[in-house]
């Protein structure tokens, strides 16, 4: 199957577009008496023509014409065949050359985060964001003070996105930086990986966080050099307990309209169905509160942490099902095992090359639960059958998936329930044949070659390791499918980075890094549409533009095939259309 994907060329497309398919209809392209489109109630709503249509499909990958009637697509194939569901109120949409494709299936992000990005400050370092140095970060706070209405509302200042292998400095910002913008505004900043954050003065305090604060299990509180003093930088749990410490609690119209804000971000972007990785019991309920109020304009799957079930209720209720309600389901659950290789809190089995700041040569950063407990929690997964993610980034921590996977019972049961690698930065080649052997289905993070690659080839991991990281190519040559995923907020929810980073693996300084694991732009597209739906058990109804599947759709300003590769950062995503009904356009 892999190998047939490989080859699929414009031969095959030009065979594809001269046959008619389309069900319903006969071979002359003629409405059947009798047949649904030969009354006014079988003709199409809309029909799209006049530019390449990539179906994602490996039997049909390009048509000429595509038609939806209510919220399905009831028609693929050749234009004539098409145009025979054409009523007097079928409205005739002319790509104008644009591209047609399916809506982005999102594998894997944090939908609550981008929220909170969407509301927080941009510190994102170029070309995503203004900030190349701790000055150009603390500018950029300044202005959001002055301007932001969510600092008076939550009485807290919120940044979002520094990177400090992208900071002139090469370090975090620390609480002495950010007391230099305020030292009354509680300030706390959030590093892109999500698994650190850095706070000032103020909001340690109302944190509770002193000298006398310990370590949490699974996280850092950094000191100051030569003392006990913490010196404003959390790692992981210590980072994350701190969060909810100091997060004020939202009423339900500001949850409402932060939810609101994430959907926006994702939609011009081409994302139709998204992911909430993670998910509190506070995010599942304000899910369900807009699902209920129709205020969800994708799908939403939620992976509740399985750490914070509780009772478990969520899990034993109408939204954990195969289908939607209102836009929202459960989807599963998610487990996480390590923290981040460019952060230097993944978990590896040889050391990192230069090690951060206060650890030893032969640091190899560290595991969040130990061995017991993750077998217990996976056991817990996969014996009430559900889908399991787990975050595991370093391939010790995929060491410990595998083990935890094998042993929950037998290998029909796991490959029943699809657990899922997230990530897989440092995935080893030998690891892919066990994950094949478990039905472990790999959702990995090659975007992360052009947002980190440097630094892992030049700080993190070194050559050889860094150019394999989520390694793709590997992969399928075990003739298995993965996802690609932007994680955000780690980064924007950028389907086009995504797509251009699995195809061309290019660093911010222009350098490949692991040319073998380059995939071709029909790859790259089907692992951010059919293989994100399959991924989620949804591929029967999503990820391809076939008859009967939801009307998901996504026009493009180009042809990612045809295109130069080295241009596909170019892309714009011009509409987003959900279940036949337009729910983006780009402004002119």
């Amino acid at each position: 199957m892999q190998k047939r994907q490989f080859l699929v060329t414009a031969a095959s497309w030009t065979t594809a577009l001269s046959t008619p398919w389309l069900a319903g209809c006969a071979a002359s392209g003629k409405p059947e008496p009798g047949s649904a489109s030969d009354t006014q109630a079988g003709f199409a709503d809309a029909i799209y023509l006049g530019g390449p249509i990539l179906t994602m499909n490996d039997a049909q990958p390009q048509v000429q014409a595509l038609a939806v009637r209510g919220t399905q697509i009831a028609a693929v194939g050749d234009r004539q065949a098409v145009e025979a569901l054409r009523g007097p109120d079928t409205r005739m949409v002319d790509l104008q050359g644009r591209t047609l494709i399916p809506g982005f299936v999102d594998p894997h992000s944090h939908l609550g985060g981008v929220g909170l990005q969407a509301i927080a400050a941009n510190l994102l370092p170029p070309p995503d964001g203004p900030n190349a140095s701790i000055a150009e970060l603390q500018q950029t706070l300044r202005e959001y003070i002055k301007t932001s209405p969510e600092v008076k509302q939550l009485g807290l200042a919120f940044g979002f996105g520094y990177d400090d292998s992208q900071l002139k400095e090469r370090r975090h910002p620390t609480r002495d930086d950010l007391d230099a913008v305020s030292r009354t505004v509680p300030i706390a900043v959030i590093h892109q990986s999500g698994h650190f954050g850095s706070l000032n003065s103020a909001a340690l305090k109302k944190a509770g966080i002193g000298a006398d604060t310990p370590n949490p299990e699974g996280g850092v509180i950094r000191r100051k050099p030569g003392s006990k003093q913490p010196d404003g930088v959390l790692e992981e749990n210590a980072f994350f307990f701190t969060l909810g410490k100091i997060m004020p609690k939202l009423s339900e119209e500001q949850s409402m309209e932060w939810l609101e804000k994430a959907q926006e971000l994702y939609l011009q972007y081409g994302y139709t169905t998204v992911q909430d990785g993670r998910a509190d019991p506070g995010a599942v309920a304000t899910t369900i509160v807009a699902a209920k109020a129709g205020r969800l304009k994708v799908d939403v799957v939620s992976y509740p942490d399985i750490t914070q079930l509780g009772d478990g209720a969520f899990m034993h209720g109408p939204y954990y099902s195969r289908r939607y309600t209102g836009h929202f389901r459960i989807g599963g659950v998610k487990l996480t095992l390590d923290g981040s290789p460019q952060g230097k809190t993944a978990w590896l089995t040889q050391p990192y090359l230069v090690p951060p700041k206060g650890q030893k040569r032969g640091y190899r950063g560290y595991g969040v639960l130990p061995d017991a407990k993750v077998n217990e929690l996976v056991a817990k997964a996969v014996n009430n059958g559900w889908q399991i993610l787990v975050h595991g980034n370093g391939d010790a921590a995929i060491d410990q998936m595998i083990a935890a996977v094998r042993a929950s019972g037998p290998v029909e049961k796991t490959r029943a329930a699809r657990p899922v690698l997230i990530h897989g930065q440092t995935l080893r080649r030998d690891q892919i044949p066990q994950l094949k052997d478990l039905g472990i289905f790999p959702s990995l993070f090659p975007m992360h070659t052009f947002y980190c690659g440097d630094w892992h080839r030049d700080s993190v991991l070194g050559d050889p390791r860094a150019q394999n990281i989520s390694p793709t190519g590997w992969v399928l040559q075990q003739g298995m499918r993965f996802t690609s995923h932007h994680d955000a907020p780690v980064a924007l929810p950028s389907s086009i980075r995504v797509l251009d980073a699995t195809v061309n693996r290019v660093t911010r300084t222009g350098k490949v890094l692991g040319p073998e694991h380059r995939v071709s732009p029909w790859i790259a597209l089907q692992a951010q549409t059919l293989w994100s739906a399959y991924q989620h058990f949804e591929d029967d109804r999503k990820g391809s533009l076939e008859v009967g599947k939801l009307a998901d759709l996504v026009i493009l300003s180009d042809n990612p095939l045809t295109m130069e590769r080295s241009r596909l950062a170019t892309l714009e995503v011009l509409q987003t259309i959900k279940e036949g009904r337009s729910v983006y356009q780009k402004p002119h």
